[in-house]
């Protein structure tokens, strides 16, 4: 059981906050999947106090979604606690998270996101000022350090932990690593180790045999679920099964991807208009197809689309196809069929 302050999660899996994917669409899908805990994409907190009108639409909580880890990033402290307030009396989030994490310059070069690395002093004094000004719990996510002569991952989480924080998320990659190289699950293991607070693990967790792995050598309260969850929110659900009930449940078929790619478009249109939506919706139609036969050729198609409607036609007629490819193969093993007919009747 994953408990962040007061708020208890069902299982140990958690979707890791993904800008440009993390929106209500995916977020009630991977809920729906069986999801412990679901993170919105990270917002500026400059942003939130502009009242933009676009970013205050990214604060929006479906009830349906909760709890739901809202993320924050900023590098001023005054700002990042005006906004934390916002999100505290102004949203329906269970938990305001600040970012610590992301790599990106025009991140970094405002002071924020990962360059609070370099600084412990900086961590805490900027966590334990939004702790004192909210009532959720707060809650950070970070890397474990800004390079590999500046790993201060043990430091910065003990810096969250004495500032009040609820609960660290640890990715295993330094900032100059990007999403390159492996996860250093023996440093998620050390942050671990040092602070009393839950830890969860993220950085490398592709397959549920994985995420079982990192709690193995880690000892960690949960697992955060990012990139292997792109196109695949099965991943979620195999995730929780299998580490519920030792289960590994199968893939999903071709027509299970894209019944829930189309919901998943469907759910993006009901959130921006169409145009907006089918546009958005390209690349995660690139990962929903992405291993599937001919999925290539179609993702190709799929780029030149603008409407909804030929969108899912293209979409349908691909797996239609699939199918009666897949009904004109001879059987290869009769006896096996005739055998598994005999069982079922």
């Amino acid at each position: 059981m994953l408990k962040i302050g007061d708020i208890k999660m069902k299982n140990r899996v958690v979707l890791a906050p993904m800008a440009g994917v993390c929106n209500p669409a995916f977020r009630l899908i991977a809920k729906e999947f069986g999801t412990g805990l679901v993170c919105a994409e990270m917002v500026s907190d400059k942003a939130i106090l502009h009242g933009n009108k676009r970013t205050m639409e990214m604060l929006f909580v479906d009830e349906r979604e909760k709890p739901l880890s809202l993320q924050i990033f900023g590098g001023d402290r005054e700002s990042l606690v005006e906004a934390a307030k916002v999100v505290d009396k102004g949203t329906n989030a269970d938990i305001i998270d600040i970012n610590m994490g992301c790599p990106v310059p025009k991140v970094t070069k405002c002071d924020a996101g990962a360059r609070w690395l370099l600084d412990p002093n900086k961590i805490y004094e900027m966590v334990s000022s939004v702790v004192d000004a909210v009532d959720k719990p707060v809650t950070v996510k970070m890397r474990i350090g800004w390079d590999d002569e500046h790993v201060f991952a043990v430091e910065n989480a003990q810096a969250v932990e004495r500032a009040g924080g609820s609960a660290v998320s640890v990715h295993g990659r330094t900032r100059e690593q990007l999403y390159t190289g492996k996860a250093n699950w023996d440093i998620i293991r050390d942050v671990k180790n040092a602070v009393s607070i839950p830890v969860i693990g993220n950085g490398d967790v592709f397959a549920p045999e994985d995420a079982k792995r990192m709690l193995e050598h880690t000892g960690v309260d949960g697992v955060m679920i990012g990139r292997g969850a792109l196109g695949n929110p099965w991943m979620l659900y195999r995730t929780i099964q299998y580490l519920e009930s030792g289960e590994l449940l199968g893939d999903p078929s071709p027509r299970e991807k894209m019944e829930v790619a189309i919901l998943h478009l469907d759910r993006l249109i009901a959130l921006k208009n169409e145009a907006v939506a089918v546009r958005e919706m390209r690349k995660h139609l690139a990962w929903y197809l992405k291993g599937l036969p001919g999925g290539a050729r179609v993702k190709d198609v799929i780029m030149e689309e603008t409407g909804r409607d030929r969108m899912v036609a293209i979409l349908e007629n691909y797996i239609n196809t699939l199918e009666q490819e897949a009904d004109a193969k001879p059987s290869t093993a009769p006896a096996a069929a005739s055998q598994s007919e005999e069982v079922v009747h």
